[in-house]
């Protein structure tokens, strides 16, 4: 496992306060964070995730979602373990919430393989939460656009990151599908563990610095309202209304055992949001 010392921390007394994302968490000697990759070691911060690759695959550029993003392309997808969120209807748990098998890829190495893969457009950062395994993303990033700047960098996010590390991410990116999964703090409280305002503060900041696109999950009996599908869509439409809305069907998953979400209220949800925003899709129909 490689540890590196992590960004975005200060020494508070005896323990240390990382503000890489906004759970502000005060970690005490030997602990991790809430996200269960950055760590407490005589008085410096370590993430323990740092190259650590659970999943590669070259996926269309669809799959992220991204629809208006270089269509008809493929990106080499990444992903590491651990995330910053709880979401009990999560499909990627195995990895997100669990430190799980991971191969060590150095910095190096992965853009040689971004640049050597066939019919290949960049690199996404997928599968967990890129964000937790900052540092690396950061570098990665960083890397590509200094030796291929015409290949793309993609970030899927939970969006549930602080503004400085998000703002001196952003020169490298591309382009961002953001999970904005409620507009409902109670949900995001007590099925996500995290929070909604943080979330759309990343929504106006990315939708000025990248090509941004949004994707929520409706939930059976949580967030499948054609009220809150309106407010969501109201709200993009205030940042700019070109911004692509995919409203994608929850099936059960890890700790969620609701039914699959009604298809003809999908329809509708479709309809409604589309009195705002031009461009809305369905997902996992």
């Amino acid at each position: 496992m490689m540890e590196k010392e992590a960004l975005f921390y200060e020494k508070h007394k005896d323990k240390i306060h990382c503000y890489l994302c906004p759970h502000n968490c005060v970690i005490e000697e030997g602990h991790f964070g809430k996200c269960n990759v950055r760590t407490h070691q005589s008085g410096k911060l370590f993430t323990i995730n740092y190259g650590e690759v659970t999943s590669i695959s070259l996926d269309p550029i669809e799959k992220k979602p991204l629809h208006y993003f270089r269509p008809g392309t493929q990106i080499l997808s990444v992903g590491s373990f651990g995330c910053n969120l709880t979401c009990s209807f999560c499909q990627n748990h195995s990895i997100s919430q669990y430190r799980t098998e991971s191969d060590f890829i150095s910095k190096k190495n992965l853009i040689e393989l971004i640049i050597t893969t066939k019919n290949n457009t960049g690199i996404a950062f997928t599968y967990n939460e890129p964000s937790i395994w900052y540092e690396y993303v950061y570098d990665c990033a960083k890397l590509l656009k200094e030796t291929d700047p015409s290949s793309a960098v993609v970030l899927v996010s939970n969006g549930f990151i602080s503004e400085e590390p998000l703002k001196q991410l952003l020169p490298y990116v591309d382009a961002m599908n953001i999970d904005l999964k409620s507009f409902n703090s109670k949900y995001y409280n007590n099925l996500c563990g995290g929070s909604l305002d943080p979330v759309l503060k990343t929504i106006e900041i990315a939708s000025k610095a990248c090509h941004l696109e949004i994707t929520t999950l409706l939930v059976s009996g949580e967030n499948d309202t054609l009220e809150e599908v309106e407010e969501i869509a109201k709200f993009l439409n205030t940042i700019n209304p070109q911004i692509a809305l995919h409203l994608s069907r929850y099936f059960p998953a890890y700790k969620l055992k609701n039914p699959p979400t009604n298809i003809n209220f999908m329809k509708r949800a479709e309809e409604t949001a589309k009195r705002y925003l031009s461009q809305v899709t369905l997902g996992n129909i």
